[in-house]
């Protein structure tokens, strides 16, 4: 009876869990169906289907200027950090010795100290360098904070991977990057599609960076052009305009999630577990 008290309450533990975590996101989906002004109580839910929220979001945001260039922001910085962070992963995963122990205790260091903290003094060294306010220039900071989760994750992965699947590459002249490349890089999959979901998903939705970098409105990205939403005191917010806003950025990271996520499990059990 103990343990089947037990289970029950297991049960009943992750309903409750599940209705505290699904509530929020019935109630965004309901609001976003309403019109825009409707003042109703978000709690009656999915009383009204219409697109007019939609509609007048997908316009407000120019979507289509803001999703290229949260495509371009996503993807350059997601590729420069897999490419990087593999390469960076090879020898700190092969060699083994005090100094490579060194450089891995290095990178991970990396994930302690927040970016945030220290973008003035980058903004200051950028300006000083002339670097231009575009949408490329936030990619510089996506790439230097996703680099030692990255490449923590893949040196993990890295010590799983025997080293003599490459000795028959190097007895037939195979050098250093052809081995990596052709060899070592295809299998490490499962590590490439977490990086890219982990790290993807959070430069999708940062909107600190491309604010405090980007000074132009055409090249800002979608989460900073959802901050046009919010309203203030004399123009209040319009929820179901905002939700359906929040709704239309999420659809492309669902999308994506929903393709990779059997290699997503499979890259993080291995690799970080592992490491």
């Amino acid at each position: 009876m103990k343990i089947k008290y037990g289970k029950m309450g297991i049960h009943l533990g992750l309903i409750i869990f599940l209705i505290v975590t699904l509530a929020p996101l019935a109630i965004a989906l309901s609001t976003s169906f309403k019109p825009p002004g409707d003042t109703s109580s978000p709690l009656k839910l999915f009383t009204e289907f219409s697109f007019e929220s939609y509609k007048t979001a997908f316009q407000a945001m120019n979507f289509g200027t803001s999703f290229i260039n949260s495509i371009i922001t996503t993807f350059g910085s997601v590729f420069a950090v897999v490419l990087l962070a593999s390469m960076a992963a090879y020898p700190l995963g092969r060699i083994r010795n005090k100094w490579s122990r060194f450089l891995y205790i290095l990178f991970i260091s990396g994930l302690i100290i927040p970016g945030q903290m220290v973008v003035i003094p980058i903004a200051q060294v950028f300006d000083t360098l002339g670097v231009p306010s575009n949408r490329f220039t936030p990619m510089i900071m996506f790439i230097t904070c996703s680099i030692p989760f990255s490449a923590f994750l893949y040196t993990g992965f890295m010590r799983t991977i025997p080293a003599e699947i490459e000795e028959s590459a190097y007895l037939d002249g195979a050098n250093l990057f052809t081995r990596f490349f052709k060899i070592v890089f295809p299998l490490l999959s499962p590590a490439t599609v977490s990086v890219v979901i982990t790290q993807g998903i959070w430069i999708w939705n940062d909107y600190f960076y491309p604010l405090i970098f980007v000074s132009k409105q055409a090249e800002m990205s979608l989460p900073v052009t959802m901050l046009n939403f919010l309203g203030d005191k004399e123009n209040p917010a319009q929820w179901s305009v905002l939700f359906a806003a929040c709704i239309l950025c999420a659809i492309p990271l669902i999308i994506t999630f929903s393709l990779l996520q059997k290699h997503f499990v499979s890259g993080i059990s291995s690799g970080a577990v592992k490491g």
